[in-house]
């Protein structure tokens, strides 16, 4: 991916927002990725998996990658969620909300945008597909988080959401995921694979028959982004539901 947003972007919400927060058309600038622990819940396999969120900084503020857990209290109870305020996570880092200037929601499950009212503020940027899937599928919870005044900027494929952060669409495990990429120098990148991979062994090795239960709603779909994704070669690659990062 070279250049400007490959993907079409519109905004679902009352008005454009400038999300640049000064940054130049083209002007590349320094981003730094510090992960969140957000919950913890009982995984599909009875194992205890974390839940991730990553704040990404630059000179103008700070995007925060997928918000956490929440929703109605029967789902967090059958999935046993031990869970924490994201605002309470934030505070970790000598942050609050406010910090945040816009929200990436690598997909629209519980455990990933059940805290996206806590940023009333800010927009979310959410493929077009993954919206209606989620409309669609769970209209429980997309009452949820669909919020009275929340601001979807929806997406159709790939796209820069600001000099150096991108994100790139990656269908399989729900109908509209998307990863996240951050540039460095030279070149170098890290990924945020969101849900498109729960684990380092699933990210080597997607061609396994031993797919966990959840891992992908369409295999082929699935199987074609994560060799998409493994194309792309990054630096490091950082899980949601494991503390590993894998480095090329």
């Amino acid at each position: 991916m070279n250049g400007r947003a490959s993907g079409r972007r519109t905004s679902s919400g009352p008005g454009r927002v400038d999300h640049r927060a000064g940054a130049g058309e083209h002007e590349q600038v320094p981003l730094e990725i510090t992960r969140l622990h957000l919950a913890s819940l009982q995984g599909l396999d009875g194992r205890r998996w974390p839940v991730h969120g990553f704040v990404v900084t630059h000179p103008g503020g700070a995007v925060l990658v997928d918000t956490g857990v929440g929703g109605p209290q029967e789902w967090l109870d059958d999935w046993r969620v031990v869970n924490r305020s994201v605002a309470d996570a934030l505070a970790d880092l000598d942050m609050s909300p406010a910090d945040i200037g816009l929200v990436i929601n690598t997909h629209l499950h519980f455990d990933h945008c059940g805290q996206n009212a806590v940023f009333k503020h800010a927009p979310c940027y959410v493929q077009r597909a993954e919206l209606s899937r989620a409309e669609r599928e769970s209209p429980e919870l997309y009452d949820w988080f669909g919020f009275a005044g929340a601001r979807f900027e929806l997406l159709d494929g790939d796209a820069e959401v600001l000099p150096g952060l991108e994100v790139i669409a990656t269908p399989g495990h729900t109908a509209g995921h998307q990863c996240v990429l951050v540039r460095g120098e030279g070149g170098a990148f890290d990924l945020l694979i969101g849900d498109a991979a729960y684990t380092p062994r699933i990210y080597a090795d997607p061609g396994s028959d031993q797919l966990p239960a959840g891992q992908a709603s369409d295999v082929v779909v699935w199987r074609d982004s994560m060799r998409r994704i493994r194309s792309l070669d990054p630096e490091r690659v950082h899980f949601c539901h494991h503390t590993d990062v894998v480095h090329r």
